[in-house]
């Protein structure tokens, strides 16, 4: 039966370890070193790196996990960007890790080629830096009507799936949450527990989607406490999702 670990490395990120048995796949190995040491503390051969985007805290580790451990498939986005990539993926690409199934979508926004891995199976969603716990990633590359399709492209899943993003940005994005939506009673819930969970140094994460859709103002754009607040904080001259997410976007970048 697939195990998802997360390893921890550097202030925040999240290196998600999927394992079965004596195999392992990795997402997004920014840094090696945590990788090769939790897979020779558990006596797992790694058997495929999967990547989302281009950022160094999400690659940086995949030339010395090929060194170390051998030929492995590297699945990612065809881009220059990224040369170790050796199996390209596309939306719609289907793709077996350990026995389990993964679609691949495309979901731009935070970089132009930023892909997500879904197993229905699993009921796991890994989405690198597009969807948070509780908010989402910068647009450094897109634009908002980009970035709030792909949020809504992830929130087309089914409810019960598991997000598991590759930071530790909760209890930060709750704050915003917050602000976005004071009257959220399941949003304060939210941030209770999550609290708890990092007063003893747990994880937020992953969290189920059902709860994105309810306390994530980034995927409720179109919800009219979300509408109303984002026109009190800028001119909304279109009153529509990706208007309301620019806005939500550009309060939380100096929040």
């Amino acid at each position: 039966m697939l195990e998802i670990r997360p390893i921890p490395a550097f202030a925040d990120n999240y290196l998600w370890l999927l394992v079965d048995g004596g195999r392992a796949a990795v997402v997004d190995p920014g840094d090696a070193a945590p990788v090769l040491d939790h897979l020779a503390r558990h006596k797992l051969q790694l058997s495929a790196i999967l990547l989302t985007h281009h950022h160094a805290d999400h690659i940086g580790g995949v030339g010395a996990l090929l060194d170390e451990c051998g030929p492995l498939p590297v699945y990612g986005p065809k881009t220059p960007r990224m040369p170790l990539v050796n199996q390209p993926v596309h939306e719609g690409s289907a793709i077996e890790v350990l026995g389990q199934s993964f679609t691949v979508l495309e979901v731009p926004g935070h970089t132009l080629e930023h892909l997500a891995y879904f197993s229905a199976g699993a009921r796991a969603l890994f989405c690198g830096d597009t969807l948070f716990g509780a908010g989402c990633g910068r647009m450094f590359e897109g634009t908002p009507p980009m970035m709030q399709a792909s949020l809504q492209k992830l929130a087309a899943l089914p409810p019960d799936t598991l997000i598991y993003c590759a930071h530790e940005y909760t209890l930060s994005n709750l704050r915003f949450a917050t602000a976005v939506m004071p009257d959220n009673a399941q949003l304060h819930e939210r941030q209770r527990q999550d609290a708890a969970k990092r007063a003893v140094n747990e994880p937020t994460l992953p969290s189920a989607l059902a709860l994105e859709l309810a306390t994530n103002p980034f995927l409720r754009c179109a919800a009219p406490e979300v509408v109303t607040m984002a026109a009190s904080v800028e001119d909304l001259p279109e009153h529509n999702p990706a208007s309301v997410f620019g806005v939500l976007r550009r309060w939380k970048d100096r929040f």
